[in-house]
């Protein structure tokens, strides 16, 4: 696959991404697999890994600030 921003090849990797749930919690999934480019750090996630992306914010509860969980599909 070829990046949409500089056209280089993205590799598979895994990243730690945050996600701003609600106003005031931020839930931060670690080792989450993208492709990310080798070039310009453009990424992106694929279906699968954004479906269970979904599952896992519709989850959590949002009276911390702050979560950390580890991605696992």
């Amino acid at each position: 696959m070829k990046c949409t921003v500089c056209g280089a090849k993205m590799r598979a990797t895994t990243s730690d991404l945050p996600f701003k749930t609600t106003e005031e919690t931020i839930l931060i999934l670690r080792s989450l697999p993208v492709l990310q480019c080798v070039n310009c750090a453009q990424y992106l996630i694929e279906d699968a890994v954004l479906r269970r992306v979904d599952e896992i914010l519709e989850s959590i509860d949002g009276a911390a600030e702050l979560q950390i969980i580890r991605y696992a599909a």
